[in-house]
């Protein structure tokens, strides 16, 4: 069958056509006659009675934001560390080609520092070396600046961050919204999650503060970011959630919540809120090629920020529970080779040694279901489940091996950074 192309030229001359038969039923009918239109009298049409209002943000905005704060954090490098990261990056020796030389003994609040920085930064500069002259004695340690965002979780001081945002501080500054500052000190962090505690000793203050949300939101609701992105301060945007619990190659335990709302530099650590004004995530990455918004960001949901938080404010360090395998998905492939007829579960790719599951018996190529009863649906919940059980704890490991199911017990180790 031929699809027939229609021209404008063809087009018209269908119209005149079509109008020329309506005219002569007009004329050939008796009495007035009426051109009929298309009729829906038998359908009834998919609508809403009432259309759909869009939400405005604006009292979730003004109730929360005072407890949304800017975290600014400097780092001080003494000069022979700064040389070293210098030379490294860019291949120089002492008094040739690529060498930093000559930044001035200026403050960081002077006009020109910036300049001096950058300058500095690629591979110019007019200091003692380049001329001949000797040495320049050594000087103070060398300050870095950044900055981020956080929030109060509760009337005495508390504030929650990004552990990226203060790692390796030196001095960190708390400022609210109304531009108060205060100096705050780092209880804990946990580099896993990519979160952080900080503490004000403001004993005269009661800072206003927001809750974490007690239950996980549903992809498609709204939420609203507040934060501090390229240091502007107080910035709102808003957006929906994307999805749930995202795999970003971050860590063992990622369960990102990916947002649409923008956000951008500075915005580490801040919270996105709920339409009830509940912290849903904490904002800690972006997926850009170019480095700005492209509408696709991560944050720490709320009942992992939770956890942390509680065990960070509890003993300074979050512990962790540790079995000591490598592990990898049930892959299809796998499966079928097994004899299973689904992927669910967490495939021991080899036990570590004198690690507990080595201790318990675990061998490569076992296939653990079960924690205690509670099925494991793949790799990484098992590494949040054990992670979540305290060290010294026994446990019992439901495990097909060779195609037999049978039971472990196993007494659950502390996780070490080494």
């Amino acid at each position: 069958m031929q699809i027939r192309t229609i021209t404008r030229k063809s087009l018209r001359r269908t119209t005149a056509i079509a109008g020329a038969v309506a005219l002569g039923a007009l004329v050939a009918g008796s009495g007035i006659g009426i051109v009929g239109t298309y009729s829906q009298a038998d359908a009834e049409p998919l609508r809403l009675e009432q259309p759909v209002q869009m939400p405005s943000f604006a009292d979730v905005v003004e109730r929360v934001s005072p407890a949304v704060v800017s975290v600014r954090v400097t780092i001080e490098r003494d000069e022979a560390e700064r040389s070293e990261t210098q030379r490294g990056r860019r291949g120089g020796q002492p008094g040739g080609p690529g060498q930093q030389f000559g930044m001035p003994d200026i403050e960081p609040d002077h006009p020109l520092y910036e300049f001096f920085r950058r300058f500095e930064e690629f591979g110019f500069g007019f200091g003692p070396g380049q001329r001949g002259e000797e040495p320049a004695p050594q000087r103070p340690p060398r300050r870095a600046a950044s900055q981020g965002s956080g929030f109060f979780i509760s009337e005495d001081g508390y504030v929650v961050t990004n552990h990226h945002v203060v790692r390796n501080a030196t001095t960190v500054e708390v400022s609210l919204g109304d531009g108060e500052t205060f100096e705050a000190e780092v209880v804990g962090n946990d580099p896993r999650t990519d979160l952080a505690l900080l503490k004000i000793d403001a004993p005269d203050h009661e800072f206003p503060y927001v809750a974490l949300a007690d239950d996980r939101s549903r992809i498609g609701d709204w939420v609203v970011a507040i934060g501090n992105p390229f240091g502007l301060g107080g910035t709102v945007t808003a957006g929906i959630i994307s999805a749930e619990a995202r795999d970003i190659g971050a860590g063992p335990y990622d369960e990102f919540l990916q947002i649409d709302a923008p956000i951008n530099r500075g915005n580490s650590g801040g919270p996105t809120f709920n339409l009830s004004g509940e912290v849903v995530g904490v904002n800690t990455a972006i997926f850009s090629p170019s480095g700005g918004n492209v509408g696709i960001a991560f944050a720490i949901p709320a009942h992992v920020t939770s956890n942390v938080v509680a065990a960070l404010m509890e003993q300074g360090e979050v512990i962790r529970g540790y079995l000591g395998v490598q592990i990898q998905p049930v892959s299809e492939d796998i499966a079928e080779a097994m004899g299973r007829d689904n992927t669910r579960g967490a495939l021991v790719a080899q036990p570590q040694p004198d690690s507990p599951a080595a201790d318990a018996g675990l061998e490569s190529g076992d296939i653990i279901l079960s924690v205690d009863g509670e099925s494991i649906a793949d790799h990484r919940a098992l590494s949040r489940r054990i992670a979540d059980i305290p060290p010294g704890t026994t446990i019992l490991l439901e495990v097909v091996r060779r195609g037999e199911v049978q039971e472990i017990s196993v007494e659950i180790g502390r996780l070490t950074d080494a």
